[in-house]
């Protein structure tokens, strides 16, 4: 952990400019100051990743896409499962997270890995794939839905899709969901949305729309030099059916 590195990315975060004529652009300007110490600040912020990861089977001879994916640090969490894969791939539209990405996989020696610049709301694989994850990727996608939508034409059939994400609860939950109180469910949105990060109470049910759910829980994580804050966060698994 560098105090030096979390100054640099705090400072991304409060004064780094996020304004841009597209989506790319906008993506670029906020992580391209940050991205050489994106992964050890964000290693103690985004919760869940690695029990996410590690609960999908990777599958032998399979392909596996994670949009969203930055500097494919998602992928070490698979462990010695990725040289089982035919291919896995990251993908984003941040050249600068994706360049630390390419030298992860180099180091690494995996040659079945692959960083793409592409949009996960339109990025074509050249075949249906088995796995496709989002992790705190959702948040930052406009379209979000689409991008749930375009994973679920990706996937074969039976193919597993695996999110883990910031999220409010709405505030007349499902059956067996958390409530989060009034404030919970307006600071949260407020203090995200500075750096275009928008937690919302409808992927959930969205999700559960179009998958079949495997598995689902919700929790709480510290926000590093938030003291006491905690962001609620979920993960969901779940299967594409015909």
């Amino acid at each position: 952990m560098s105090f030096l590195g979390d100054m640099r990315v705090l400072y991304s975060l409060a004064f780094a400019s996020k304004r841009g004529k597209t989506h790319a652009e906008r993506l670029e300007k906020f992580y391209g100051a940050q991205a050489g110490d994106y992964d050890d600040f964000r290693r103690r912020l985004l919760k869940g990743r690695r029990e996410l990861f590690r609960s999908i089977p990777g599958p032998k001879g399979g392909t596996w896409i994670d949009m969203g994916g930055g500097t494919g640090s998602n992928l070490e969490n698979l462990g010695g499962r990725i040289k089982s894969l035919k291919s896995a791939t990251v993908v984003d539209l941040s050249p600068s997270l994706l360049s630390v990405a390419q030298r992860r996989f180099k180091d690494h020696g995996w040659r079945n890995v692959y960083a793409v610049e592409a949009d996960a709301t339109t990025y074509q694989p050249p075949e249906p794939v088995d796995v496709v994850t989002f992790s705190y990727s959702l948040t930052m996608i406009p379209d979000w839905f689409a991008a749930i939508d375009h994973a679920r034409t990706m996937l074969k059939p039976g193919g597993t899709i695996g999110v883990v994400d910031f999220y409010v609860a709405r505030k007349h939950p499902s059956e067996n969901r958390k409530r989060h109180p009034y404030a919970a469910r307006v600071f949260w949105p407020a203090w995200f949305s500075i750096d275009n990060v928008v937690p919302s109470p409808d992927h959930l049910p969205y999700l559960q729309r179009r998958f079949e759910c495997a598995s689902v829980s919700e929790h709480r994580g510290k926000i590093p030099y938030l003291f006491g804050l905690k962001a609620p966060y979920y993960q969901f698994l779940g299967k594409k059916v015909q």
